[in-house]
């Protein structure tokens, strides 16, 4: 008889090693391949013939939300950058691989017209919108406070709040009662790092534009909430912070391993679903008990 599963071990690498790539990153150029939960995720029909859109689907938390909706019943529209083109594909074909039906967009969401475009193009596409994953983010990790740019500070505002505004604004004359809105913020809402001071303001606007809009959409029938995950690997990861902090990464946490995309999943597919129907507002931390 099988029993429960460590949760200080995962499927994925326990300690990433500590390597940097280009930004924005790939997956095929980590030493260390995450676990989108392309081998372990098994769907039971939570999302049977809904439709979501997700920014940042082309790897890491937005692959295997995308992976996990797939199998849940879900078509997915992936969203990414041109540079993750490839990475956006291979997200593509697991979707497909589930049986559902994907597309693939690769836009700069820093543009409102880009925004509204891709909502459009889901409706064209699959002829509804039932849930948006506002998954998308920018981080650049800083030595100084005074090294903050305002070209990097509108950066980051713009991918990580503005885009989210513009999307969810666009998405609103699509979305029926009982579809969803998930914001991914982070455990830097609340425990913010230096280094990272203008992607931790902006994950901390998120849990409040999560907890106000909830309040707002909720008697339209639409449920607005959020997922904080903690240290995951992802590309991202070494694609923005120095080698040494990427060599320690997530060592820190109660749980001691870094937090793999495939742990992340299935709290979007609680919010998404109707297991989740009378949770408004609300943000699931995913952090390792940090």
């Amino acid at each position: 008889m099988s029993g429960a599963h460590d949760p200080r071990t995962s499927a994925g690498p326990e300690a990433p090693e500590g390597q940097t790539i280009d930004h924005p990153g790939r997956t095929d150029q980590l030493s260390e391949r995450p676990d989108h939960g392309e081998e372990t995720y098994t769907g039971s029909g939570k999302l049977d013939g809904r439709v979501a859109l997700i920014t940042g689907g082309d790897s890491g938390i937005g692959r295997a939300v995308a992976i996990a909706f797939a199998r849940e019943g879900a078509d997915v529209h992936v969203v990414g950058l041109d540079d993750e083109q490839t990475d956006a594909d291979e997200t593509a074909r697991w979707v497909r691989d589930a049986g559902c039906r994907a597309f693939v967009s690769t836009t700069d969401i820093r543009e409102e017209s880009a925004c509204h475009q891709l909502v459009e193009r889901t409706v064209d596409e699959f002829g509804r919108l039932d849930i948006v994953v506002n998954n998308a983010a920018y981080q650049m990790s800083l030595d100084r406070f005074e090294d903050l740019t305002t070209k990097q500070l509108l950066r980051t505002f713009t991918t990580n709040v503005f885009a989210m505004i513009w999307i969810s604004q666009a998405a609103l004359v699509h979305l029926a009662p009982g579809s969803s809105i998930i914001n991914t913020t982070s455990i830097q809402a609340s425990s913010p790092s230096p280094p990272l001071v203008d992607y931790a303001a902006t994950k901390a606007a998120l849990v409040n534009l999560t907890q106000n809009l909830g309040q707002e959409l909720a008697p339209r029938g639409i449920r607005v909430n959020a997922v904080a995950p903690g240290p995951i690997w992802t590309p991202l990861i070494p694609a923005t912070m120095p080698r040494d902090k990427v060599d320690e990464f997530g060592t820190e946490t109660p749980l001691g391993r870094p937090g793999q995309p495939a742990d992340v999943a299935p709290a979007f597919v609680y919010l998404a679903s109707d297991d989740a129907a009378y949770v408004v507002g609300a943000t699931i931390h995913v952090t390792g008990g940090s």
